[in-house]
This record gives C-alpha cells, sequence and structure tokens, in this order.
C-alpha cells in the first residue's frame, strides 16, 4: 500500500496535464498569419532536431507537418531511482490558399518554433472587381 501511496502523483499526471490544458503531448500548437505577401505557419516544436526529427511537405495545396519526439529523464534519490520518458509522433495539416506555388514554400527553425513561408499568389484584377449597383 505504501508502494501505491508513492506512485499516486506520478500516476495521476497524464490527467493532470490534460486538465492543464497541456497539450503539447496531443497535437502540434500553431499559429497563421499573412506577413507582407506570404502566409507564416509557426509550430511550437521544442526539444526536437529539425534535421532528423520533422518533416515538412505540401501536396495538394495542404500543407504538412509531421515530428517525432523522444525525451528521457532520470530522477534519483537517496531511496529510490526513476526513470522516465515521453515519446510519439505529431502530425499537422493545414490548407493553403489557392495558386500557392508549392515549390516557393520554405521552412525556418530557431529556438523550438518551426516557421513555414508560403509565398501569396498575386491577386488578380478580376478578383477585386467593382460591381456596379444599379437603382432599380
Amino acid at each position: 500500500m505504501a508502494d501505491l501511496m508513492r506512485r499516486a502523483p506520478e500516476m495521476f499526471d497524464p490527467i493532470r496535464r490534460f486538465l492543464d490544458g497541456d497539450w503539447e503531448a496531443a497535437s502540434i500548437r500553431v499559429e497563421e498569419f499573412v506577413d507582407g505577401q506570404s502566409l507564416v505557419v509557426r509550430a511550437e516544436l521544442p526539444g526536437i532536431d529539425p534535421e532528423k526529427d520533422v518533416d515538412v511537405s505540401v501536396a495538394d495545396g495542404v500543407l504538412h507537418i509531421k515530428a517525432e519526439r523522444q525525451e528521457k529523464s532520470e530522477h534519483k534519490s537517496k531511496d529510490s531511482y526513476r526513470s522516465e520518458f515521453r515519446y510519439g509522433s505529431f502530425t499537422r495539416s493545414l490548407p493553403l490558399p489557392q495558386n500557392v506555388k508549392e515549390d516557393d514554400v520554405t521552412a525556418t527553425y530557431k529556438d523550438g518554433v518551426l516557421e513555414v513561408r508560403a509565398p501569396l499568389p498575386a491577386e488578380s484584377a478580376a478578383a477585386s472587381r467593382k460591381v456596379q449597383i444599379n437603382r432599380s
């Protein structure tokens, strides 16, 4: 019984993280915005080696981000030893605006944030044509 009581906090840790809003274990958090003539997608990917653990691709007008995480920690004390690890695969797919040139999409990684930029196509004159209003 004493062993169960000692392990209780770690047994409920996933539930606590869920209730506290720690969605990091479930999905990739992103923000999207337009910067000048580019769509920017920023994804939180802390502690990941972008060269080995991240795949960014574009197909059929959709941006796909895939990442894998492996994290290990050890806790040593006078009376006990505990080793924990977390791992998993995460994906996120986001539709791109129509007519984005897939070959022009670029990605950079800095300080745990993946940034993907997609140049927006120039708007055609027909798309912004003013419509005359007639009185009847």
